[in-house]
């Protein structure tokens, strides 16, 4: 793709070839806007539906649609900039690279259940106490007794707990829901039992003790209430130690290697169950992973492909049983003969890979500072007009991008991710660096250093479902030794734990003057 001449200390271009590149150069930009002509011709009978993040606007009858984003935008795009003597409207600029999303996902009701158990059985939790309190009120009022103030105490208590288990109760379990998980959560199934066999005992005694009687101590139905408010609170207190201490202390270190490029981080972990260990891994792996990138896998397919290419096999003795076999191993065996020699011409590949990624950078750095001086002109020139007369930060954005959009989709494309920078998307963080006036070495990091995973677009990094492989049982703990896969579509991440060795510090005592030392000095005559 690149048609530019290209010089250096040991060969220079001559003007005949430089006259053929830009011929060629031209040609191509033909061939690609007749294609695209095509292209947007045959995709009328398509129906696409997309979100912009751009304003919406109403398409001519007679055009064709521009939804789709132009894969050679740095190419086709110029506007009135300091270094540019093109010109292109802004409703033009704005057709651009509109981001189409993904497959709407399907409302998962599932996902939603244990959310809507918890609120089920919180709403239990907070109606029993007041029932206890209200049936004895309703069905024999005239038989119970006054409640004195010491009852009446126990009602502002009453109430204060209840307040205070609704708050903790929705601090703790009420969260949304941050992944589906393949197998319950133990602790938390176990939680809820524990509540509902307290809650069903409770209610036995208050049918066979209270309700039947009819109790006319109300007093002690008040205690009896309070009671129960209490036993839910140490409920609680054991659902804070079980989901949010116990864990707390690392036990396992775990080793995460992505499958695809070998990247590789530790965790230290708590004792976690493999599902839970999993979903932590996963929490962690779009945060400290650097975003996957195929395109830099295909490299060595690319240069092994060539190799047997390259390679022709001849049958002189014509077709038999076992010709295929025997010409695959024919070609492994010239491989195995190239291999000595192979090692040049990766060599050699990969420093005319950095030599040319180093003239992208140069070229796209100055271009980006060059645009970036313009953008401080226009800055000094908006505050000599009236105030609403003013450029927006994303006006100004799209006026000086056409200035950087060709050395950027250059140096994408050289570095291979052109996939995972969409136009939409540059403006967008072009326009929030003016906004908080950054510099240029600010909004080239995200191109020149791989970021995590989340710092780019949903389309670059969200997986719908991953695959937790294990021999063990997803709920069994963690320990030494456990290994288990996360599987996506693309690649895996390879788990292994490995416990924390136990740690023995002994002490060893220095006595306060065993370091102090005494300086005799003795007097010499001077003669």
């Amino acid at each position: 793709m690149d048609t530019d001449s290209i010089h250096s200390g040991y060969s220079h271009h001559s003007n005949r070839s430089r006259g053929s590149n830009k011929q060629s150069e031209r040609s191509s930009r033909d061939r690609h806007k007749s294609h695209s002509r095509d292209s947007s011709s045959r995709s009328d009978k398509n129906v696409t539906i997309s979100a912009s993040s751009a304003q919406p606007q109403q398409p001519d009858q007679g055009s064709a649609p521009t939804d789709a984003q132009d894969d050679n935008w740095g190419e086709t795009t110029t506007a009135v900039t300091g270094t540019s003597d093109h010109s292109l409207s802004q409703e033009d600029l704005a057709g651009f690279g509109k981001e189409t999303d993904g497959p709407v996902e399907k409302l998962n009701c599932v996902r939603f259940l244990p959310l809507a158990l918890t609120l089920l059985l919180g709403l239990l939790v907070l109606v029993t106490p007041l029932s206890f309190l209200v049936l004895p009120q309703v069905l024999w009022p005239e038989r119970l007794q006054a409640c004195g103030t010491a009852c009446e105490g126990l009602f502002l208590s009453l109430a204060f707990k209840l307040l205070i288990l609704l708050l903790a109760g929705w601090a703790l379990f009420v969260r949304p829901t941050r992944a589906s998980l393949p197998r319950i959560a133990v602790f938390r199934a176990l939680l809820g039992l524990l509540t509902l066999l307290l809650l069903l005992s409770y209610w036995l005694f208050f049918g066979v003790r209270i309700l039947d009687s009819q109790e006319e101590n109300y007093h002690g139905i008040v205690q009896f209430a309070v009671s129960l408010v209490d036993a839910l609170l140490f409920i609680h207190y054991l659902a804070v130690v079980l989901l949010e201490i116990r864990h707390l202390q690392p036990c396992f270190s775990l080793c995460v290697v992505r499958s695809t490029d070998g990247e590789t981080h530790h965790y230290n972990l708590g004792q976690l169950s493999i599902q839970r260990a999993a979903l932590v891994i996963l929490e962690h792996y779009y945060k400290d992973f650097s975003v996957h990138n195929p395109a830099l896998l295909t490299a060595a397919k690319s240069r092994a492909a060539k190799h047997l290419a390259g390679l022709k096999v001849y049958n002189v003795d014509g077709a038999g049983s076992d010709a295929a076999t025997a010409q695959s191993r024919a070609k492994i065996a010239a491989a195995a003969r190239q291999r000595d020699t192979s090692h040049n011409e990766l060599y050699y590949e990969e420093a005319e890979h950095d030599r040319r990624v180093r003239k992208r950078k140069a070229r796209l750095v100055v271009a980006v500072e060059e645009a970036f001086t313009h953008v401080r002109r226009l800055q000094e020139e908006e505050k000599k007009k009236p105030p609403g007369d003013e450029m927006d930060p994303r006006e100004a954005a799209q006026a000086i991008f056409p200035s950087m959009a060709r050395a950027l989709q250059k140096y994408l494309r050289t570095t291979r991710q052109q996939h995972c920078h969409s136009m939409d998307s540059i403006q967008a963080h072009l326009a929030f660096c003016i906004t908080n006036n950054m510099t240029p070495k600010a909004f080239l990091e995200s191109y020149l250093m791989a970021g995590p995973t989340l710092q780019y677009g949903r389309e670059c990094w969200q997986t719908r479902q991953w695959t937790l492989v294990s021999e063990a049982s997803v709920t069994s703990p963690l320990h030494h030794g456990s290994e288990f896969q996360l599987k996506s579509s693309d690649f895996s991440l390879v788990v292994t734990s490995k416990a924390i060795p136990h740690l023995k510090l002994s002490e060893e005592y220095v006595h306060p003057k065993s370091h102090k030392f005494v300086l005799q000095l003795q007097s010499e005559t001077s003669v």
